[in-house]
This record gives structure tokens, sequence and C-alpha cells, in this order.
């Protein structure tokens, strides 16, 4: 199998398999005051202050969770709880974010009251800064912003220090759901803070990350979280991190995610022009194949991340075009949701401006540290005929016997 679809989960490191295994045989709850609890205890903060390093922060700064969906609920409901001491209803997020985010606010205005802004992206899904700006006005009915540091779909990365100016400008708390540009881009959550001049508790407080993306295990996340910022915990019963989650830490996964995190921050600076080179290899292969297809996303080099290649299929099928190229032996994504076994656009292409038929249309393919020429030579080989057999099927129709 040819897996091209790294941004779901990319393989674990070898280097992440052996710390784990290795720590899974670490005896003792490093909330223990012996010595294997403090051995224990000992191996986490060490794994704690490593993958601080790659984000830029400080080891008391990361908050380890079950996974980045927990630290991106933790981001935004704790921080929204928080802010409910004055009348600051309301959450600001461009159009077309994750669905960790979507659901979280969406769950927060249905059981808590808070007002939802959606903030317009422009055609290849950037956020409208002059939009953000005037959304945020004074900052006073604000109770936080949310953004995606690069969105998940289409590969766009955002301005993500601009708006965390006007965050910092406006006294407004910012989160950033960097779980799809980690071990990308290169992130400093402490430059960052620095260069946007953010007061204390407002600006760039709270940033979100996940072992899986970037070659550790799954079931681990973390949550860079400022000192001066202030959340309301989503988990109680003994406080461990800074009273803000709760629960005996898992010390073989965090010092899986460390072994991980160590090793992608060194191979950056080489790895993602790499990653970037078979990129743009596979954009204008797939292209030349297929000339109808549409890129999405960003279309200049510097502009989207390196692993990310989005295109929409006029005609066609997302979810056809998936099945197809997997039964020939490629692994890819479709950006569209299916609901009910029934294809759905891709939200992210409809807040782009795009059409509902190039929104169905949708297809993600995602390098990674093990990807090769070979696998994106076996994805240009599979798509003609791929595609060609999906067009003929042609889009499904919406409507069920259960809308009768």
């Amino acid at each position: 199998m040819v897996y091209l679809d790294h941004a779901a989960t990319t393989p674990m490191l070898p280097e992440a398999i052996e710390a784990l295994t290795a720590a899974l045989a670490v005896v003792g709850n490093p909330s223990s005051i012996h010595s294997a609890g403090q051995h224990a205890k000992r191996l986490l903060e060490e794994s704690r202050e490593q993958v601080a390093a790659t984000l830029g922060a400080d080891g008391i700064e990361v908050i380890l969770t079950g996974n980045g969906t927990e630290a991106v609920n933790l981001a935004i409901k704790g921080i929204w709880w928080q802010r409910q001491t004055t009348a600051r209803r309301r959450i600001l997020m461009p159009a077309g974010e994750h669905h960790a985010t979507l659901d979280t606010v969406e769950w927060l205005a249905q059981h808590e009251g808070a007002v939802i802004d959606e903030v317009a992206v422009d055609d290849v899904g950037r956020v409208r800064l002059d939009a953000l700006e005037s959304a945020l006005g004074d900052g006073s009915s604000v109770a936080l912003v949310t953004m995606l540091w690069a969105n998940n779909e289409v590969g766009t990365i955002q301005p993500v220090e601009q708006v965390a100016r006007l965050t910092a400008r406006a006294g407004v708390p910012l989160h950033v759901d960097a779980i799809s540009a980690y071990g990308q881009l290169p992130i400093d959550f402490h430059r960052l803070r620095r260069v946007t001049d953010a007061p204390r508790g407002v600006g760039l407080v709270a940033l979100s990350a996940s072992a899986h993306k970037i070659g550790g295990p799954a079931g681990i996340g973390a949550l860079v979280l400022d000192r001066t910022a202030a959340v309301e915990p989503l988990i109680h019963g003994g406080g461990q991190q800074r009273k803000v989650r709760s629960g005996t830490q898992d010390v073989a996964a965090a010092a899986s995610f460390a072994a991980a995190a160590r090793v992608v921050a060194a191979r950056l600076d080489d790895d993602a022009p790499r990653m970037a080179a078979l990129r743009d290899r596979l954009i204008a292969g797939a292209l030349a194949a297929v000339p109808s297809a549409r890129l999405s996303g960003d279309p200049s080099p510097e502009g989207r991340l390196p692993g990310n290649v989005h295109f929409s299929f006029p005609g066609c099928e997302g979810d056809s075009l998936l099945f197809l190229l997997d039964a020939a032996g490629v692994a890819v994504s479709t950006g569209s949701a299916c609901q009910a076994g029934v294809p759905e656009p891709s939200h992210v292409l409809m807040a782009m401006g795009r059409t509902e038929a190039d929104a169905r249309g949708a297809l993600r393919i995602t390098i990674g540290h093990t990807s090769t020429d070979a696998d994106v030579d076996a994805f240009l080989a599979a798509l003609p005929a791929a595609h060609a057999q999906a067009t003929r099927a042609g889009l499904a129709a919406r409507a069920t016997s259960f809308d009768r």
C-alpha cells in the first residue's frame, strides 16, 4: 500500500517506538513520592521539556492531554468559561475550521449561550484580516479568538503573527490549533508572544499540538498554555498539571512523544524542503494527467504546508476517487464528510466560495516523513483510470428513501 494520508496520521518513527517500549517497563506513578514514583516523574518531566523545546515554550507551559482534540476543547472551553465573569459572549473563528473547533464552539453555543461569529476567509482559505479586525472591535464583547495555524484540509498557512497582534491590541486571548502545522513548519510560542507585545493573559496564550501527526503515538497531545493564561479545567480530581488537567499521566506516551518531537525538530530544515519537492511534483503531474482538476488552497509554494496537496475534481465524488485509488493500492483522503451514507460537500471549500460540485469532488493527498518519489509515481499512475471511472459514475444523489 502506498500511504499518502499523513495528515490523518503518520507512521510512528522508530525512535518513538523504541522510547515507548522502553518506558512501558517503568514502574511508578509520577505523583508518588517514593523513588519509583520520582523516577517516573523525572522521565515524564524530561519528556515534557523536550516537547516544549520544539514548540518554543517552557516545560511548565505544556499541558499533556489525551489527544489534540482534548487540547482544543480545553483551550476553547477553558478560556471561554474563565472569561464569563464579564459579559463576553462572543467567540471569533475563521470559516472552515477543523471539527474539533467547530463542534466545541457549537456545544458552547447550545449549552452555554456562546455567540459564534465566523470570520470570512478568501478564495484560498486564508482569514481576512480586515474582517477579523472589524469583528474584534474594541474587544469588550469577545471571549476569545480561535484559529488554525494552517488549514488541515487545503493546507493554506494562516497569518498567525498578524492575528496575534490584533488580539493582543484588542485585549483578547487567542488559541491557535497548530496540530496540522506541527512538524511541517517552525513553531515558536515565545517568539510570537514577544514580537506581538502580548500583555498578560491576552494575545496568543494557547496552542494545541498532537503526537500522532509527527510520528509519535496516538493518544497523547499537548496544550501550550502561557503562564498568564486563565482557564477553567475540563477534568477535576488531583490537579496534576497546574490544576488545569487532572489525572495520572501517561509516562510512556510522553516519552514517545518527546522522542518523535526531537527527531522531527532536528530534521525539519531538511525534511520540509524534501516534502515540498514531492508535493510540487505531485501537483504538476496530477494537473497534467487530469487538466480539469483544480488545486485548492494557496497555490504559492510558501503559502501552503509542504506536505499538503488538495484537488477538486469536477463531475465526480471525492469518495469515489478515494475508493478507486484505494483499490489501486494508494491511500488518500477525501475532503468531504459522509453522514448517514450521504456524501456531503467540503465545508472548507464552501467557505472559500467554491461551488457544491467542486466541494463534493475534493481529494486530499498528504506527504510525510516516509514518502518517496515512488509514492508520487504510484499516485500519478493510478489517478487517470480512477478519475475516468469516477467521472462515469458522476455525482451521487443527495436524497435517500428516508427523505420521503
